[in-house]
């Protein structure tokens, strides 16, 4: 029984472990030229600093979405979506990044979309993307 129960507890823990472990990937259509990107280069796009790429979002309130802007810019949800209101308030961007509920719903995006820059789970990458930055 007493095992059964550390075995339990153990299982628990590696589960909650698993989204921590997940690898974020910033992704690019397979048609686009570029082939490395900087976190630096990937928050300019994200934050509305370039118009090179079309940002491709996850959806608000997402794990991934939260980590992905901590990691490139270091910065939570709040931040981001306050500094999107200014730019689109002062006319410095039309509209935030359009938001997509799920890895493939991104990837799909991103695919279409020779100009689109997107990130989802490593796992979710498949020969319609490429990977151009990994997050760590």
């Amino acid at each position: 029984m007493k095992k059964t129960i550390v075995s339990l507890i153990a299982a628990a823990f590696a589960v909650a472990a698993l989204p921590a472990a997940a690898e974020t990937v910033v992704i690019v259509s397979a048609k686009n030229p570029a082939s490395r990107m900087f976190s630096e280069q990937a928050a300019q796009f994200f934050l509305g600093k370039s118009t090179m790429f079309t940002p491709i979002d996850q959806a608000e309130g997402s794990a991934i979405r939260n980590d992905f802007y901590k990691k490139v810019a270091d910065k939570d949800a709040a931040q981001v979506k306050a500094l999107w209101s200014k730019l689109v308030f002062t006319g410095k961007a039309t509209a935030e990044p359009k938001e997509y509920k799920s890895n493939a719903d991104v990837r799909k995006a991103v695919a279409e979309d020779p100009k689109a820059i997107g990130y989802i789970d490593k796992s979710a990458v498949d020969d319609s993307v490429k990977v151009i930055l990994t997050l760590q």
